[in-house]
Protein backbone atom coordinates (compact mmCIF):
# COMPACT_ATOMS: atom_id res chain seq x y z
CA UNK A 1 0.00 0.00 0.00
CA UNK A 2 1.34 3.09 -1.03
CA UNK A 3 0.79 6.38 0.95
CA UNK A 4 0.40 10.10 0.19
CA UNK A 5 2.53 11.96 3.07
CA UNK A 6 0.18 12.71 6.54
CA UNK A 7 0.21 12.01 10.07
CA UNK A 8 -1.83 9.65 11.78
CA UNK A 9 -1.60 8.02 16.07
CA UNK A 10 -4.40 5.87 16.06
CA UNK A 11 -4.31 1.99 16.47
CA UNK A 12 -8.24 0.69 14.94
CA UNK A 13 -10.20 2.08 12.56
CA UNK A 14 -12.98 4.39 13.98
CA UNK A 15 -15.10 3.18 10.79
CA UNK A 16 -14.86 -0.18 10.48
CA UNK A 17 -12.12 -1.34 13.97
CA UNK A 18 -9.98 -2.84 11.27
CA UNK A 19 -6.14 -2.83 13.37
CA UNK A 20 -3.50 -0.12 11.48
CA UNK A 21 -0.05 -0.54 11.29
CA UNK A 22 2.11 2.34 12.84
CA UNK A 23 2.07 5.12 10.00
CA UNK A 24 -1.76 4.08 8.36
CA UNK A 25 -2.82 7.49 7.00
CA UNK A 26 -6.35 6.06 5.74
CA UNK A 27 -7.51 2.38 6.88
CA UNK A 28 -6.77 0.20 4.02
CA UNK A 29 -9.92 -1.74 4.70
CA UNK A 30 -12.74 1.09 4.02
CA UNK A 31 -10.42 4.07 3.44
CA UNK A 32 -11.57 6.09 6.62
CA UNK A 33 -9.34 9.53 6.82
CA UNK A 34 -7.18 8.64 10.22
CA UNK A 35 -6.01 12.37 10.25
CA UNK A 36 -8.36 13.52 13.36
CA UNK A 37 -10.88 11.33 14.66
CA UNK A 38 -11.97 9.61 18.62
CA UNK A 39 -10.44 6.33 19.55
CA UNK A 40 -11.78 3.48 17.48
CA UNK A 41 -14.40 0.76 18.83
CA UNK A 42 -12.57 -3.25 19.70
CA UNK A 43 -10.94 -4.79 17.01
CA UNK A 44 -12.69 -7.92 14.87
CA UNK A 45 -10.69 -9.28 12.53
CA UNK A 46 -11.39 -11.00 9.26
CA UNK A 47 -10.21 -13.95 7.07
CA UNK A 48 -9.78 -13.50 4.15
CA UNK A 49 -11.28 -16.10 1.38
CA UNK A 50 -9.19 -16.00 -1.74
CA UNK A 51 -8.18 -19.00 -3.60
CA UNK A 52 -6.29 -18.67 -7.00
CA UNK A 53 -8.14 -19.45 -10.15
CA UNK A 54 -6.87 -21.84 -12.27
CA UNK A 55 -3.75 -19.79 -14.64
CA UNK A 56 -4.58 -19.80 -18.28
CA UNK A 57 -1.95 -19.41 -20.86
CA UNK A 58 -2.11 -17.03 -23.99
CA UNK A 59 -0.08 -17.39 -27.49
CA UNK A 60 3.08 -15.89 -28.13
CA UNK A 61 3.05 -12.25 -29.17
CA UNK A 62 0.09 -11.36 -26.96
CA UNK A 63 -0.86 -9.42 -24.21
CA UNK A 64 -2.58 -10.22 -21.16
CA UNK A 65 -3.20 -7.23 -18.33
CA UNK A 66 -4.91 -7.88 -14.77
CA UNK A 67 -7.44 -4.64 -15.87
CA UNK A 68 -8.58 -5.75 -18.96
CA UNK A 69 2.71 8.12 -28.19
CA UNK A 70 4.88 10.12 -30.29
CA UNK A 71 8.77 9.67 -29.30
CA UNK A 72 9.51 12.73 -26.77
CA UNK A 73 13.25 13.54 -25.58
CA UNK A 74 14.55 11.72 -22.39
CA UNK A 75 14.55 13.71 -19.07
CA UNK A 76 14.58 10.02 -16.95
CA UNK A 77 16.99 9.84 -13.88
CA UNK A 78 19.42 7.48 -13.89
CA UNK A 79 19.19 4.87 -11.05
CA UNK A 80 -15.44 -1.08 -3.53
CA UNK A 81 -18.24 -2.75 -1.51
CA UNK A 82 -17.88 -4.93 1.69
CA UNK A 83 -15.29 -7.23 2.13
CA UNK A 84 -17.12 -10.11 2.00
CA UNK A 85 -15.21 -12.10 3.88
CA UNK A 86 -16.46 -13.97 7.28
CA UNK A 87 -15.04 -16.51 10.31
CA UNK A 88 -15.28 -19.71 8.98
CA UNK A 89 -15.64 -23.27 10.34
CA UNK A 90 -13.51 -25.71 8.29
CA UNK A 91 -15.22 -28.54 6.42
CA UNK A 92 -16.03 -31.60 8.57
CA UNK A 93 -13.59 -33.72 7.83
CA UNK A 94 -15.60 -36.75 8.18
CA UNK A 95 -18.84 -35.09 6.14
CA UNK A 96 -15.92 -34.66 3.31
CA UNK A 97 -14.79 -38.45 3.55
CA UNK A 98 -18.46 -39.94 3.27
CA UNK A 99 -18.88 -42.06 0.02
CA UNK A 100 -21.56 -41.31 -2.04
CA UNK A 101 -23.19 -43.79 -2.89
CA UNK A 102 -24.24 -43.99 -6.96
CA UNK A 103 -27.03 -43.26 -8.22
CA UNK A 104 -30.80 -44.66 -7.84
CA UNK A 105 -28.53 -47.51 -4.76
CA UNK A 106 -29.66 -47.46 -1.48
CA UNK A 107 -27.39 -46.11 1.68
CA UNK A 108 -25.01 -48.79 2.92
CA UNK A 109 -26.00 -50.08 6.28
CA UNK A 110 -22.59 -50.20 7.51
CA UNK A 111 -22.12 -46.45 6.69
CA UNK A 112 -22.89 -43.75 10.13
CA UNK A 113 -25.47 -41.97 9.37
CA UNK A 114 -24.31 -38.50 8.69
CA UNK A 115 -25.58 -34.33 8.92
CA UNK A 116 -27.12 -33.77 5.25
CA UNK A 117 -24.35 -31.77 3.12
CA UNK A 118 -25.20 -29.60 -0.29
CA UNK A 119 -25.69 -31.90 -3.77
CA UNK A 120 -22.84 -31.55 -5.52
CA UNK A 121 -22.77 -28.89 -7.70
CA UNK A 122 -23.73 -29.63 -11.72
CA UNK A 123 -21.04 -29.91 -13.90
CA UNK A 124 -19.19 -26.77 -14.95
CA UNK A 125 -20.59 -25.26 -11.80
CA UNK A 126 -17.94 -23.16 -9.73
CA UNK A 127 -17.78 -24.23 -6.57
CA UNK A 128 -18.08 -22.48 -3.09
CA UNK A 129 -14.38 -21.81 -1.69
CA UNK A 130 -16.06 -22.01 2.29
CA UNK A 131 -17.74 -24.99 2.07
CA UNK A 132 -15.93 -27.03 -0.79
CA UNK A 133 -19.46 -28.13 -1.84
CA UNK A 134 -22.71 -25.86 -2.83
CA UNK A 135 -22.48 -24.11 -5.89
CA UNK A 136 -22.51 -20.31 -6.53
CA UNK A 137 -25.26 -18.34 -7.63
CA UNK A 138 -25.26 -15.95 -10.14
CA UNK A 139 -25.09 -13.73 -7.54
CA UNK A 140 -21.85 -14.73 -5.87
CA UNK A 141 -23.32 -16.42 -3.10
CA UNK A 142 -23.30 -19.85 -2.47
CA UNK A 143 -26.46 -22.17 -2.38
CA UNK A 144 -25.82 -24.03 0.83
CA UNK A 145 -23.77 -22.13 3.27
CA UNK A 146 -24.74 -18.72 1.60
CA UNK A 147 -21.52 -17.32 1.63
CA UNK A 148 -19.98 -14.14 -0.61
CA UNK A 149 -17.61 -15.88 -2.66
CA UNK A 150 -14.29 -13.48 -3.26
CA UNK A 151 -14.32 -11.22 -6.52
CA UNK A 152 -12.21 -11.87 -9.32
CA UNK A 153 -9.81 -9.19 -8.48
CA UNK A 154 -8.93 -10.55 -5.48
CA UNK A 155 -6.68 -13.16 -6.59
CA UNK A 156 -5.23 -12.81 -10.33
CA UNK A 157 -2.61 -14.84 -11.81
CA UNK A 158 -1.36 -15.06 -15.77
CA UNK A 159 1.09 -17.15 -17.35
CA UNK A 160 2.51 -16.27 -20.75
CA UNK A 161 5.22 -17.29 -22.79
CA UNK A 162 8.45 -16.70 -20.41
CA UNK A 163 6.87 -14.02 -18.31
CA UNK A 164 4.24 -14.35 -15.41
CA UNK A 165 2.59 -12.54 -12.42
CA UNK A 166 0.48 -13.09 -9.65
CA UNK A 167 -1.70 -10.52 -7.68
CA UNK A 168 -3.26 -11.21 -3.97
CA UNK A 169 -5.38 -8.76 -2.31
CA UNK A 170 -3.81 -10.26 1.39
CA UNK A 171 -5.44 -10.94 4.44
CA UNK A 172 -5.76 -7.43 5.74
CA UNK A 173 -7.35 -5.13 3.00
CA UNK A 174 -11.30 -5.25 2.07
CA UNK A 175 -10.39 -4.98 -2.09
CA UNK A 176 -6.94 -5.74 -4.23
CA UNK A 177 -5.55 -2.31 -5.32
CA UNK A 178 -3.10 -3.75 -7.29
CA UNK A 179 -2.94 -3.96 -10.92
CA UNK A 180 -0.91 -6.05 -13.54
CA UNK A 181 0.35 -6.47 -16.80
CA UNK A 182 2.62 -8.95 -19.15
CA UNK A 183 2.76 -9.06 -22.59
CA UNK A 184 5.23 -9.96 -25.78
CA UNK A 185 5.62 -8.94 -28.48
CA UNK A 186 8.68 -8.63 -31.53
CA UNK A 187 10.73 -6.17 -32.41
CA UNK A 188 11.48 -4.96 -36.54
CA UNK A 189 14.28 -7.40 -37.03
CA UNK A 190 11.69 -10.10 -35.17
CA UNK A 191 13.53 -11.03 -32.06
CA UNK A 192 11.37 -11.38 -29.29
CA UNK A 193 10.36 -8.08 -26.93
CA UNK A 194 8.84 -9.54 -22.75
CA UNK A 195 7.09 -6.49 -21.05
CA UNK A 196 6.05 -6.81 -17.14
CA UNK A 197 4.36 -3.74 -15.66
CA UNK A 198 3.13 -3.83 -12.04
CA UNK A 199 1.43 -1.01 -10.61
CA UNK A 200 0.15 -0.18 -7.00
CA UNK A 201 -3.02 2.44 -5.81
CA UNK A 202 -2.46 4.91 -3.85
CA UNK A 203 -4.80 4.02 -0.51
CA UNK A 204 -4.64 7.87 0.40
CA UNK A 205 -6.20 8.54 -2.69
CA UNK A 206 -9.79 7.79 -4.63
CA UNK A 207 -10.26 4.92 -6.81
CA UNK A 208 -6.58 3.83 -6.25
CA UNK A 209 -7.91 0.46 -7.94
CA UNK A 210 -8.83 2.00 -11.05
CA UNK A 211 -5.61 4.03 -11.00
CA UNK A 212 -3.07 0.70 -11.19
CA UNK A 213 -5.57 -0.64 -13.51
CA UNK A 214 -5.74 1.91 -15.51
CA UNK A 215 -1.94 2.63 -15.83
CA UNK A 216 -0.95 -0.67 -15.95
CA UNK A 217 -2.67 -0.95 -19.45
CA UNK A 218 -1.61 2.18 -20.64
CA UNK A 219 1.75 1.63 -20.21
CA UNK A 220 1.49 -1.84 -21.74
CA UNK A 221 -0.62 -0.52 -24.33
CA UNK A 222 2.23 2.02 -25.35
CA UNK A 223 4.66 -0.43 -25.14
CA UNK A 224 3.38 -2.74 -27.68
CA UNK A 225 3.16 0.39 -30.21
CA UNK A 226 6.26 1.08 -29.47
CA UNK A 227 8.82 -1.27 -29.59
CA UNK A 228 7.84 -2.86 -32.63
CA UNK A 229 8.44 0.57 -34.76
CA UNK A 230 12.10 0.36 -33.35
CA UNK A 231 11.51 2.97 -30.57
CA UNK A 232 14.30 1.88 -27.97
CA UNK A 233 13.24 -0.08 -25.17
CA UNK A 234 14.46 2.71 -22.91
CA UNK A 235 12.74 5.54 -25.00
CA UNK A 236 9.79 3.31 -25.06
CA UNK A 237 9.42 2.65 -21.47
CA UNK A 238 9.84 6.49 -20.93
CA UNK A 239 7.17 7.54 -22.99
CA UNK A 240 5.08 4.42 -21.58
CA UNK A 241 5.00 5.86 -17.74
CA UNK A 242 4.15 8.95 -19.43
CA UNK A 243 1.25 7.20 -21.30
CA UNK A 244 0.11 5.85 -18.21
CA UNK A 245 0.23 8.99 -15.79
CA UNK A 246 -2.09 10.31 -18.55
CA UNK A 247 -4.10 7.75 -17.81
CA UNK A 248 -4.68 7.96 -14.21
CA UNK A 249 -4.90 12.02 -15.05
CA UNK A 250 -8.11 11.30 -16.95
CA UNK A 251 -9.60 9.34 -13.88
CA UNK A 252 -9.89 12.97 -11.98
CA UNK A 253 -11.49 14.47 -14.91
CA UNK A 254 -14.44 11.44 -15.15
CA UNK A 255 -17.04 11.33 -11.77
CA UNK A 256 -16.23 8.05 -10.30
CA UNK A 257 -19.21 5.43 -8.72
CA UNK A 258 -19.96 6.63 -5.65
CA UNK A 259 -19.30 3.49 -2.65
CA UNK A 260 -20.44 3.08 0.51
CA UNK A 261 -16.42 2.32 1.34
CA UNK A 262 -15.13 5.41 0.45
CA UNK A 263 -18.03 7.92 2.07
CA UNK A 264 -14.78 8.61 4.60
CA UNK A 265 -11.85 9.07 1.94
CA UNK A 266 -10.55 12.06 1.15
CA UNK A 267 -11.43 13.11 -2.33
CA UNK A 268 -7.93 12.93 -3.75
CA UNK A 269 -7.16 12.46 -7.27
CA UNK A 270 -6.44 8.90 -8.51
CA UNK A 271 -3.00 7.76 -7.83
CA UNK A 272 -0.92 4.84 -7.98
CA UNK A 273 2.80 3.89 -8.66
CA UNK A 274 4.79 1.95 -11.36
CA UNK A 275 7.38 0.03 -12.09
CA UNK A 276 8.03 -2.14 -15.39
CA UNK A 277 10.74 -4.17 -17.09
CA UNK A 278 11.27 -4.54 -20.44
CA UNK A 279 13.68 -7.60 -22.45
CA UNK A 280 14.65 -6.99 -25.93
CA UNK A 281 17.76 -7.96 -27.53
CA UNK A 282 20.03 -8.72 -24.70
CA UNK A 283 19.04 -5.41 -23.14
CA UNK A 284 17.00 -5.09 -19.61
CA UNK A 285 15.41 -2.02 -19.22
CA UNK A 286 13.49 -0.81 -16.02
CA UNK A 287 11.39 2.08 -15.29
CA UNK A 288 9.31 3.33 -12.21
CA UNK A 289 7.29 6.16 -10.26
CA UNK A 290 7.03 5.50 -6.84
CA UNK A 291 8.18 3.41 -4.67
CA UNK A 292 7.25 0.02 -6.35
CA UNK A 293 11.00 -2.07 -6.67
CA UNK A 294 12.51 -4.46 -9.85
CA UNK A 295 15.41 -6.65 -8.50
CA UNK A 296 17.48 -8.73 -10.64
CA UNK A 297 17.98 -12.40 -9.07
CA UNK A 298 20.96 -14.21 -11.23
CA UNK A 299 20.08 -17.89 -11.70
CA UNK A 300 24.18 -18.41 -10.43
CA UNK A 301 23.20 -18.03 -7.08
CA UNK A 302 27.10 -17.68 -5.85
CA UNK A 303 26.94 -14.38 -7.86
CA UNK A 304 24.99 -11.93 -6.23
CA UNK A 305 21.87 -10.21 -6.36
CA UNK A 306 20.88 -6.50 -7.51
CA UNK A 307 18.21 -3.88 -6.39
CA UNK A 308 17.19 -2.42 -10.19
CA UNK A 309 15.83 0.51 -8.83
CA UNK A 310 15.04 3.51 -6.42
CA UNK A 311 12.28 4.43 -4.21
CA UNK A 312 10.69 7.87 -4.67
CA UNK A 313 10.04 8.01 -0.72
CA UNK A 314 10.45 9.37 2.58
CA UNK A 315 12.65 7.08 3.73
CA UNK A 316 14.93 7.11 0.51
CA UNK A 317 15.49 10.77 0.70
CA UNK A 318 16.62 10.73 4.46
CA UNK A 319 19.04 7.22 3.20
CA UNK A 320 20.55 9.41 -0.12
CA UNK A 321 20.55 13.14 2.43
CA UNK A 322 22.96 10.80 4.80
CA UNK A 323 20.51 11.45 7.72
CA UNK A 324 19.50 7.71 8.17
CA UNK A 325 21.20 4.41 7.66
CA UNK A 326 18.72 1.80 5.69
CA UNK A 327 17.37 0.20 8.59
CA UNK A 328 16.52 3.65 10.98
CA UNK A 329 14.69 4.46 7.85
CA UNK A 330 12.79 2.26 6.86
CA UNK A 331 11.80 1.22 10.46
CA UNK A 332 10.51 4.84 10.84
CA UNK A 333 6.77 5.47 10.52
CA UNK A 334 7.05 7.99 7.62
CA UNK A 335 9.06 5.53 5.81
CA UNK A 336 6.37 4.41 3.33
CA UNK A 337 5.29 8.40 2.31
CA UNK A 338 6.13 8.19 -1.00
CA UNK A 339 7.16 11.42 -2.83
CA UNK A 340 6.51 10.47 -6.50
CA UNK A 341 3.06 8.97 -7.99
CA UNK A 342 0.92 8.90 -10.93
CA UNK A 343 -1.74 11.07 -10.79
CA UNK A 344 -3.19 14.36 -11.11
CA UNK A 345 -2.06 15.98 -7.79
CA UNK A 346 1.69 14.52 -8.09
CA UNK A 347 4.52 16.86 -8.23
CA UNK A 348 6.70 17.32 -11.19
CA UNK A 349 6.27 13.81 -12.78
CA UNK A 350 9.85 12.42 -12.82
CA UNK A 351 10.18 9.19 -14.75
CA UNK A 352 13.03 7.17 -13.78
CA UNK A 353 14.28 4.26 -16.51
CA UNK A 354 17.58 2.72 -16.39
CA UNK A 355 19.11 0.09 -18.75
CA UNK A 356 21.67 -2.91 -17.81
CA UNK A 357 23.20 -5.63 -20.39
CA UNK A 358 23.28 -8.48 -17.98
CA UNK A 359 26.65 -10.76 -18.37
CA UNK A 360 24.61 -14.18 -17.19
CA UNK A 361 21.10 -15.45 -17.00
CA UNK A 362 18.82 -14.47 -14.14
CA UNK A 363 15.64 -13.43 -13.16
CA UNK A 364 13.86 -10.13 -12.83
CA UNK A 365 11.48 -10.03 -9.55
CA UNK A 366 9.16 -6.80 -10.73
CA UNK A 367 6.87 -5.91 -7.43
CA UNK A 368 4.77 -3.94 -5.13
CA UNK A 369 5.71 -3.27 -1.71
CA UNK A 370 3.12 -5.57 -0.54
CA UNK A 371 6.21 -8.18 -1.19
CA UNK A 372 9.48 -6.47 -0.55
CA UNK A 373 7.99 -5.30 2.84
CA UNK A 374 8.63 -8.76 3.85
CA UNK A 375 12.11 -9.08 1.77
CA UNK A 376 13.56 -5.57 1.68
CA UNK A 377 17.28 -5.83 0.74
CA UNK A 378 18.22 -7.62 -2.52
CA UNK A 379 19.93 -10.73 -1.16
CA UNK A 380 16.29 -11.35 1.31
CA UNK A 381 14.02 -11.38 -1.60
CA UNK A 382 16.97 -13.71 -3.43
CA UNK A 383 16.68 -16.42 -0.64
CA UNK A 384 13.03 -16.56 -1.79
CA UNK A 385 13.19 -16.95 -4.73
CA UNK A 386 12.92 -20.67 -5.84
CA UNK A 387 15.81 -21.85 -7.33
CA UNK A 388 13.56 -23.46 -10.71
CA UNK A 389 12.01 -19.60 -11.04
CA UNK A 390 13.04 -19.33 -13.83
CA UNK A 391 12.45 -22.56 -15.83
CA UNK A 392 8.86 -22.12 -13.41
CA UNK A 393 7.67 -18.33 -13.15
CA UNK A 394 4.30 -18.97 -12.57
CA UNK A 395 5.13 -21.24 -9.58
CA UNK A 396 7.87 -18.76 -8.37
CA UNK A 397 5.63 -15.76 -8.49
CA UNK A 398 2.96 -17.80 -6.20
CA UNK A 399 5.87 -18.61 -4.12
CA UNK A 400 6.76 -15.22 -3.71
CA UNK A 401 3.11 -13.68 -3.14
CA UNK A 402 2.81 -17.14 -0.52
CA UNK A 403 6.25 -15.37 1.33
CA UNK A 404 4.09 -12.22 1.60
CA UNK A 405 0.88 -14.23 3.03
CA UNK A 406 2.88 -15.76 5.52
CA UNK A 407 4.80 -12.72 6.68
CA UNK A 408 1.29 -11.55 7.91
CA UNK A 409 -0.30 -10.21 4.38
CA UNK A 410 -0.53 -6.74 5.64
CA UNK A 411 -0.89 -5.31 1.88
CA UNK A 412 -1.89 -6.08 -1.22
CA UNK A 413 1.13 -7.86 -3.14
CA UNK A 414 1.75 -8.33 -6.46
CA UNK A 415 4.77 -9.88 -8.57
CA UNK A 416 5.61 -10.28 -12.19
CA UNK A 417 9.15 -12.40 -12.95
CA UNK A 418 10.84 -12.08 -16.11
CA UNK A 419 13.43 -14.92 -16.57
CA UNK A 420 16.50 -13.02 -18.89
CA UNK A 421 18.69 -15.96 -20.71
CA UNK A 422 21.80 -14.83 -21.68
CA UNK A 423 23.89 -17.28 -23.90
CA UNK A 424 27.07 -18.87 -22.12
CA UNK A 425 29.61 -17.35 -24.80
CA UNK A 426 28.41 -13.61 -24.36
CA UNK A 427 31.29 -12.56 -22.00
CA UNK A 428 31.64 -9.84 -20.97
CA UNK A 429 28.81 -7.26 -19.32
CA UNK A 430 27.87 -3.47 -19.80
CA UNK A 431 25.66 -1.14 -17.65
CA UNK A 432 24.15 1.86 -18.21
CA UNK A 433 21.60 4.05 -17.25
CA UNK A 434 19.70 7.40 -17.54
Amino acid sequence: MSEKPQETALSKCPGCEEPLEPGDLFCGACGYDLSAVPAPPKDRPTIALATPPAPSAAPAGSTASAADVPDVPDTSDAPDAGSGDFELAAPDPAAAAAPVPAAGSAPDPRTPAAEPVAAAPAAGGKVCVACRAGRVDDDGYCENCGHAQPRERDHMEQELGSVAAVSDRGLRHHRNEDSFAVSTTALPDGSPAVVAIVCDGVSSASRPDEASAAAASAANESLLEALPRGTHPQQAMHDAILAAAEAVNALAREPGPAAEHEQHRRQNAPACTLVGSIMANGLLVVGWVGDSRAYWVPDDRTAGPARLTEDDSWAAQMVAAGLMNEAEAYADARAHAITGWLGADAYDLEPHTASFKPDRSGLVVVCTDGLWNYAESAAELAAAVPADASQRPLHGAQVLVGHALDGGGHDNVTVALVPFAVEPQGAGSACGTS
